[in-house]
């Protein structure tokens, strides 16, 4: 009989094959179909505000103007340079304007949450930020103590290195690490895309699903590239709707906002959030 780890490694290689065909499906669908018509963010007629879920698509009928947008936004600052009193403009922010959570690195959550405190918003912190190269050890227990300290969503960078080593058992590990650790908090798995192909994304994606994360999510912001309405595209179609997709990544509008939702984005990671909501275009590089 096949040892546990023989059983569980065959089981990795048929969710991997099945990504691989689900991208070979994926790109059969992208040359049969037109591209869908840019959206238009109109406040007329009046409806009632969309409202955020937690894995499934947004509708696009919901975003009537650009502070519709608020909802689905992390507020993020994770610059290294970035001090208490930056934490506290950007909690700040996230109670006026009603984003979903601010995301900030893992020293920094303990003031996010003081801020927020009985707001609608939530700390979010990064773990194993923004190479992904730490030990699962230290992953799980960078995670424990952010939420100690506040944090009710984590952001964890993958093991970019395993994956293109094709080790997907240690990928999976990795981030079932981190998932055990935040229980029952959600995790969010950060693929750094502009580093992948498009198979090693569906991998990425599949193996996020299997270890029970509860989104697949672009760029730490710090790496090549960023959110691309192609790759949100194929993150959707591999996850489903049980498994959340976040854009992060050069998000500086309500038009790229609205790209993205409409491809299949449910939350968004953004430093230019302000800008995003009141119409404006953020000329920030980061």
């Amino acid at each position: 009989m096949p040892s546990d780890a023989e059983a569980f490694f065959t089981v990795l290689e048929e969710l991997v094959d099945q990504a691989r065909h689900r991208l070979h499906a994926w790109k059969v669908q992208q040359e049969a179909v037109p591209p869908a018509p840019a959206a238009v963010l109109n406040a007329e007629p009046p409806r009632p505000p969309g409202v955020k879920t937690a894995t499934a698509r947004v509708d696009p009928a919901t975003i009537l103007k650009a502070s519709d947008l608020a909802p689905y936004i992390d507020h993020t600052l994770l610059k290294p340079e970035a001090r208490a009193e930056d934490v506290v403009r950007v909690a700040e922010e996230a109670r006026q304007y009603g984003f979903a959570t601010v995301c900030v690195n893992s020293c920094h959550v303990a003031t996010a949450a003081r801020v927020l405190a009985g707001a609608s918003a939530v700390p979010i912190a990064v773990v194993g930020f923004p190479l992904g190269a730490a030990l699962p050890s230290a992953k799980a227990f960078e995670a424990r103590e952010a939420i100690r300290a506040g944090a009710r969503e984590i952001d964890m960078v993958l093991n970019l290195g395993a994956l293109k080593a094709h080790d997907y058992q240690r990928v999976h590990q990795d981030i079932s690490a981190v998932v055990e650790a935040s229980h029952p908090l959600p995790v969010k798995v950060i693929l750094e895309t502009g580093h992948l192909t498009d198979e090693e994304k569906v991998v990425a994606c599949a193996l996020s699903k299997a270890a029970g994360a509860a989104f697949v999510k672009t760029s730490t912001g710090f790496g090549p590239g960023g959110a691309t309405v192609k790759d949100i595209e194929l993150m959707r179609a591999v996850v489903g709707d049980d498994v959340g997709v976040k854009a992060s990544g050069g998000v500086r509008s309500a038009e790229d906002a609205v790209k993205l939702l409409r491809a299949g984005a449910n939350r968004l990671g953004a430093s230019a959030s302000v800008a995003i909501v009141t119409g404006q275009i953020s000329t920030a590089q980061y």
